[in-house]
């Protein structure tokens, strides 16, 4: 029982797998803002287009 825990603990890869978990987390993050700062510039340009050609 006593190596069953302390292999337990020396274990790490529950902990990496966590941590490439936060990192694609923050890079989906930061992609949906870039994407929502992208796309309310094109809408404001398409209105701006569209208003020019009517």
């Amino acid at each position: 029982m006593k190596t069953l825990v302390s292999r337990f603990v020396k274990d790490e890869s529950g902990a990496t797998a966590i941590e490439y978990g936060l990192i694609a987390a923050g890079i989906s993050v930061a992609i949906i803002a870039v994407v929502n700062g992208l796309g309310t510039k094109l809408n404001s340009t398409f209105t701006s287009i569209s208003s020019q050609l009517k």
